[in-house]
């Protein structure tokens, strides 16, 4: 028997290891999420910033690359949403993650098309408006994370175990989770999986900008805010964008003038293109702990052996 034999995560998604990698933007592509699916964890295709035909072609590409389960997460606040639903239907895609919208929306559509789906959230009110909407697990995200973030700030330390007391479903934890140690911390407040995403961000499969990722690397303990929450929370690596949304700031903006600073494609810009200065380039706080780019799977291998680890020393311990 393996060691995740009887995990709700793993037994739900058909995987080995209940990891599971962030759908992000500009990061999550075919190469990425095959890559995560052939090691072991579940991949998950990040289609907020695909246009539909290019997600139909990252879906095709990828079932070509792995013949292991994979997903595909969908920001619900983007445009072209019945394309991207029908198109997944399409596509014979069996796992959906759905955030930033109302689960009541798709779930049952979904559903109805033998799809497990899977929605993020901030808090456990929004946990458990996402059990009732029928889901079959929630992410739940904390503070640290890049994207999805909560305005009420609550650390993931105390979120995973806030929302396992009200939840009947499996409870995955994100937000600050990027070691075989933070995947452990996580499943003893309660997760029954972890969702990682900075830690892919800097791997050789993301499709984000080769310098993106060695910034990403460069990082270390207070390189990252969070910011914008008059629109959608995202934690920022610090730089001269970040500087000019600070100076706003200070004048107390409104929603518009955010949105005129904030522009369009500003995050392509930034994590997809390589602009360091005027780019948007959203990263967890974990990013202070990365320290090199390398493959996707060696990251699943090393979670998977500093888990292990961590378990025989706490026994060891005690």
């Amino acid at each position: 028997m393996t060691l995740f034999a009887q995990n709700r995560i793993t037994q739900l998604y058909n995987i080995e290891y209940p990891i599971i990698q962030g759908g992000m933007i500009w990061a999550s592509g075919w190469r990425l999420a095959s890559a995560v699916s052939n090691a072991g964890g579940l991949g998950l295709i990040g289609a907020g910033s695909m246009y539909p035909d290019v997600l139909r072609e990252h879906i095709q590409k990828c079932k070509k690359a792995t013949d292991k389960p994979f997903g595909v997460n969908v920001p619900m606040l983007y445009p072209n949403i019945e394309e991207i639903m029908n198109i997944i239907v399409e596509e014979g895609v069996k796992i959906v993650f759905t955030s930033a919208g109302n689960p009541k929306t798709w779930t049952p559509f979904l559903k109805e098309n033998g799809i497990i789906v899977t929605h993020v959230v901030s808090s456990s009110k929004f946990a458990l408006k996402s059990q009732e909407a029928g889901v079959h697990a929630v992410v739940a995200e904390g503070f640290e994370a890049g994207g999805h973030n909560g305005r009420e700030e609550t650390t993931t330390l105390t979120l995973i175990p806030t929302v396992k007391e009200k939840l009947e479903i499996p409870l995955i934890a994100a937000g600050g989770i990027g070691s075989g140690k933070a995947m452990l911390a996580a499943m003893v407040l309660g997760a029954d999986g972890v969702q990682v995403g900075s830690r892919f961000v800097a791997t050789e499969e993301a499709s984000s900008h080769i310098e993106f990722k060695k910034k990403v690397v460069e990082a270390k303990e207070g390189s990252t805010k969070l910011m914008l929450k008059e629109l959608a929370p995202v934690r920022l690596l610090k730089n001269k964008f970040y500087e000019d949304i600070e100076e706003l700031y200070t004048k107390s903006p409104s929603v518009d003038e955010l949105k005129t600073l904030l522009g369009r494609a500003r995050a392509k810009r930034g994590m997809f293109e390589g602009d360091l200065v005027e780019g948007e380039l959203e990263i967890g706080q974990v990013s202070a702990l990365i320290h090199d780019i390398k493959p996707a799977a060696t990251v699943v291998s090393d979670m998977i052996l500093e888990f292990q680890e961590s378990v025989n020393l706490i026994k060891n311990k005690f």
